[in-house]
């Protein structure tokens, strides 16, 4: 990694009489605050945009974000281009705002990616609040001081921008919508996330915080932002969540279905990681260890339903997946009925499983056995079910397709799906039935 660093800052600007952000102190109280948060430097916040091959835009997006900063806010603030493996002239560009502005920084890296990016240019700021934003400026700059307040404050560690907060306007396509919705329904079933928005361009940490943090964030690609929400979260800190207003852009590059599917890998491996005990969070609690007790409220039974619901749902699509697949493979050679039973027997097994650990959080071999043997006669009750629904077809239908076949017994083993969650919430790990259990 190269990096380039003027020396200039730029100078505190004056006082803004206006009150402060909505829940905030005014600007003078918040001066007041920055200056004790503040690090030997007296720089309060880094404020860092990560670009690759961003030559055409990239003035603009920095004169609009500079002039914010030393105008807008009551503390001193930097700016910060990091130029990750750009190929056009962005870094020409940025050397040459570099050059003209005060209180602008440039690091350049000689590989991809944007985690990579907000890594090294948060890994080596002296601010006492480090923050990102996308170069398009797709969400508002106003709500830069309501995102830094409650850091510099010491109410919150972590701040993120959300779009699907109830005051948030946003102005974006179905299509977005849809992914980012989905995508967010599923970090909440698989790793039980409570904060809204994890992909919104516009998050901060305060820098005691980011140096526990940083070094056990793997990705350095897009899912940069949602590991280390979740490794936040998980370590008990405070992530305030704030309502922005954002428009798409709809020049954006995001290759969607490859940052789908990295995301998927991420999301994966942060469960496994996580249900393994291999990310150290012991010990950012010991180094933060008032914060860390701040936000530690129990879920409640309403939150502790949908959560299971979700995480459940997921396991469910997963085994619904490999159900269709096996009696694909298996129909041509053992007929209907025994191949939708072995299928059914080899996705039982690893519902319960799956569904034992990460739905509902018990881990250990105590209570295993049962479990499965409990589990076995759930699955026993989805493929009389299924079986009945089969039989039906062939009764009305007997010359059925292997796709109506198929489509038939897919929506029984979704009734099926619903009947256990049922029976596994209520009977098989309900609270009685894993007494000596690890959760």
């Amino acid at each position: 990694m190269t990096t380039t660093q003027l020396p200039h800052e730029a100078a505190p600007p004056p006082e803004v009489a206006a009150s402060g952000p909505s829940g905030s102190a005014p600007p003078q109280r918040l001066a007041a605050r920055a200056a004790d948060a503040t690090t030997d430097t007296g720089l309060a916040l880094d404020l860092v945009i990560p670009v690759y091959n961003e030559g055409r835009t990239l003035e603009a997006s920095v004169r609009r974000a500079h002039a914010y900063l030393t105008g807008s806010l009551p503390f001193r603030a930097r700016l910060t281009i990091a130029d990750n493996a750009s190929t056009d002239d962005t870094l020409a560009v940025a050397l040459r705002l570099a050059d003209e502005l005060p209180g602008l920084r440039v690091v350049h890296l000689d590989a991809k990616g944007r985690g990579r990016a907000l890594h090294a240019a948060w890994g080596s700021s002296d601010a006492a609040v480090l923050a990102y934003m996308d170069v398009d400026l797709s969400t508002d700059l106003a709500a830069l001081l309501p995102l830094v307040a409650p850091l510099l404050s010491g109410h919150s560690e972590v701040a993120i921008g959300s779009r699907l907060s109830a005051g948030s306007r946003v102005v974006r396509g179905p299509k977005r919508e849809l992914i980012s919705r989905s995508y967010n329904l599923i970090l909440r079933g698989t790793l039980h996330a409570r904060f809204s928005d994890a992909q919104c361009g516009f998050k901060a940490i305060r820098a005691d915080a980011a140096r526990q943090l940083l070094p056990l964030v793997e990705d350095t690609g897009w899912f940069f932002d949602t590991e280390l929400l979740v490794l936040a979260e998980q370590a008990g800190l405070r992530i305030h969540e704030v309502p922005v207003d954002w428009v798409d852009d709809p020049d954006s590059r995001v290759d969607i279905v490859a940052t789908a599917t990295a995301d998927l890998r991420g999301i994966w491996r942060l469960v496994r990681d996580l249900n393994a005990g291999r990310i150290p969070l012991d010990e950012v609690r010991a180094a933060l260890p008032r914060r860390a007790s701040d936000d530690q409220r129990p879920l409640s039974r309403r939150q502790t339903l949908l959560n299971q619901a979700l995480s459940f749902g997921v396991v469910g699509a997963l085994c619904t997946a490999a159900y269709a697949l096996l009696f694909l493979l298996l129909r041509g050679s053992v007929g209907s009925q025994w191949a939708n039973f072995l299928a059914l027997a080899v996705t039982a097994v690893l519902n319960t499983g799956l569904n034992r650990r990460h739905t509902f959080g018990i881990r250990g071999s105590a209570g295993a056995a049962r479990h499965h043997g409990q589990g076995l006669v759930v699955f026993g009750l989805g493929w009389a079910l299924t079986a009945g629904s089969l039989a039906v077809l062939h009764t009305t239908a007997p010359g059925a397709s292997g796709l109506a076949q198929l489509v038939v017994l897919c929506v029984a083993n979704l009734c099926a799906t619903l009947l256990r969650f049922v029976l596994f919430r209520s009977w098989v790990f309900a609270p009685r039935a894993t007494e000596g259990s690890s959760r």
